[in-house]
């Protein structure tokens, strides 16, 4: 699937605590907790428990979110597929599109009971 500019800008416009619960339900359906859920997103935006928790109060958009964050070196290492886009094709100019798809690859393997050693991309 191909990236457009309406479709990074619909994103870019989202919710962030919108979401977030749908991520939390969908880890807890998976025998997976909050905390780890927690865990693997403060390691891929760089954000502190009080960071996180203060952006998801504001109810701030992804944009926003990811303009904040300050993304893991390591998420240049996430490869492969996530809702029908290859994470390492999507082009540089839609690098919000290209951060969002590389959480939810994370979350999805956490869903699917990866170990968080490698999930979080460590030796």
């Amino acid at each position: 699937m191909k990236v457009t500019t309406a479709k990074n800008e619909k994103l870019g416009q989202m919710v962030f605590a919108s979401i977030y619960p749908l991520y939390l339900n969908r880890l807890v359906k998976n025998g997976r907790t909050e905390e780890e859920l927690r865990t693997v997103i403060k390691w891929i935006t760089g954000f502190d428990e009080k960071q996180l928790q203060t952006l998801i109060d504001e109810k701030v958009t992804y944009k926003t979110f990811f303009e904040k964050a300050t993304m893991h070196p390591n998420s240049q290492m996430i490869k492969g597929v996530v809702c029908g886009y290859r994470i390492e094709e999507i082009p540089d100019e839609f690098e919000l599109y290209r951060q969002c798809r590389c959480m939810e690859k994370l979350i999805d393997e956490l869903a699917r009971g990866r170990k968080m050693e490698k999930i979080l991309r460590t030796a």
